[in-house]
């Protein structure tokens, strides 16, 4: 699935994309290596700021920045430094989420978190447990790296026995992209192996923040995309895509832009999603943070007859 082409007077250098992704790499790098050997827990954070932003630039990546040619947007973000979720995966569905009219479906989106109420019915208590804790912000923080992992490897794995196109594929260029991690931590890292599994986890966890309350369950498309109106560090490791329905109504337009078509057009983009907003992520941690925002199964999710 791909997105249409770039405008052909489009032809600018991204430079702020590039020299961000440049800069996450030496984070990255100086992370694992000098600060790990100072001081770990110091490393182990920037290593996982690192990982999230890498992350938030492979969503740019996905959405046609820097460069027109694909392969060579893939070739920037090759190295696989959240160590799962291949990147043609994460590329696919992410693709696929963003047809509007399908937001929050629990089986068309392949982002929602969303259950089909009538599959939640036939849920053990502990799963239900689960679920219902992923679905605070601070369940999400803990096991939402664990759970959103599992449950994707393992539709994937039967998208794969079914025959999917290009889900084996995805996963056989994971493997490549993993090496130049594993090489790194064998050959060059001072971090511990099990303190760079436990700052992944950690840059999932933060992206994890992101997605929490993008999308909620609404009767029409246009109001299930969220405007949170943070400018932090949050907001930077994001890459400004908690200005969620300006991204959605303008996917090629890269990061760095979004902020200000919001501020020239926020009554239009307040009208666009029926006023789904908030101020900043404080006021998120704090409503959320042990309450879920919502139920997992759907609240407006009529099966087909």
């Amino acid at each position: 699935m791909s997105e249409p082409r770039r405008p052909a007077t489009s032809t600018a250098t991204e430079w702020p994309t590039l020299g961000l992704l440049a800069a996450c790499y030496i984070g990255w790098a100086v992370g694992t290596t000098w600060l790990a050997a100072l001081w770990l827990p110091a490393g182990m954070i920037l290593t996982a700021l690192a990982i999230a932003l890498h992350s938030s630039l492979s969503h740019e990546m996905i959405h046609g920045h820097p460069f027109r040619d694909r392969r060579v947007n893939e070739a920037l973000v090759f190295p696989a430094l959240t160590l799962v979720i291949p990147y043609r995966r994460f590329r696919d569905t992410h693709l696929a989420h963003h047809q509007d009219s399908i937001l929050t479906d629990p089986y068309d989106d392949p982002e929602s978190n969303y259950w089909d109420p009538a599959v939640w019915q036939t849920l053990k208590p502990w799963q239900q447990g689960i679920l219902r804790f992923n679905n605070t912000l601070a369940g999400r923080l803990l096991i939402g790296p664990a759970v959103g992992t599992f449950a994707f490897t393992l539709s994937d794995m039967r998208a794969i026995r079914e025959g999917t196109p290009g889900v084996l594929n995805a996963y056989l260029w994971h493997i490549p992209a993993l090496l130049p991690v594993v090489l790194w931590l064998a050959q060059v890292a001072d971090m511990p192996v099990w303190a760079y599994l436990l700052a992944a986890y950690a840059g999932l966890s933060i992206l994890k923040i992101r997605t929490f309350l993008e999308h909620q369950a609404h009767e029409r498309a246009r109001g299930r995309t969220v405007i949170i109106e943070d400018r932090g560090l949050l907001a930077f490791l994001f890459l400004n895509n908690n200005l969620h329905v300006v991204h959605h109504m303008h996917p090629r337009t890269p990061w760095y832009r979004l902020p200000e078509l919001y501020r020239a057009n926020k009554e239009r983009y307040l009208g666009r999603n029926d006023g789904y907003r908030y101020a900043t992520y404080g006021e998120i941690f704090r409503r959320y943070l042990f309450k879920a925002k919502d139920p997992v199964p759907h609240p407006l999710w009529r099966s087909p007859e």
